[in-house]
């Protein structure tokens, strides 16, 4: 009973919280813009598909570990 006591003003508080904000919104819609511009936009731009300009399609795991195999007797002395 006390775990349920606890979850439920645990989630009162917040959700009282949230219900309350005024400026915490737009802050929380500034958050939710900047993650979506890191994740979605810069992706895109900067971090290319590199499998798919490397390795034939549905080779890719035999790409990938022919190139561990390769990096890992290049690094032995």
């Amino acid at each position: 009973m006390a775990k349920s006591n606890f979850w439920h003003r645990a989630f009162d508080l917040y959700y009282d919280g949230f219900r309350n904000m005024t400026l915490g919104r737009t802050l929380w819609l500034v958050i939710a813009i900047k993650i979506f511009i890191i994740f979605a936009v810069l992706k895109v731009f900067f971090f290319p598909d590199f499998l798919r300009q490397h390795a034939l399609s549905g080779q890719e795991a035999e790409y990938v570990a022919g190139e561990l195999q390769n990096r890992a007797e290049s690094t032995q002395p």
